[in-house]
């Protein structure tokens, strides 16, 4: 395991029993519940993060594929418009 550095972390009794329980049922120490549940959220933070950046992404996209279907309705009813022309100046 990598270099351990010892801290101080502040909590409410109410807290510190509630991991004292949890500790007890899984039969680790206070640490390893800790530097456990620290990973936990910040891993969660993470695929927050990621979640909010892809939200965002798709947001950004749906505003240009739509823009780029109005461009491609637009081409498509000017060709049909040229073509019905056309075929009317045949007759």
């Amino acid at each position: 395991m990598a270099d351990l550095k010892r801290i101080a972390v502040c909590m409410p009794d109410s807290l510190l029993k509630e991991i004292d329980d949890m500790v007890c049922s899984k039969c680790i120490n206070r640490s390893e519940f800790i530097r456990d549940a620290m990973r936990f959220y910040i891993s969660e933070i993470k695929r927050t993060n990621t979640i909010e950046k892809m939200r965002n992404g798709y947001l950004e996209m749906s505003e240009i594929n739509i823009t780029l279907a109005e461009i491609g309705l637009t081409a498509d009813y000017e060709t049909i418009i040229g073509y019905e022309t056309r075929l009317a100046e045949c007759e």
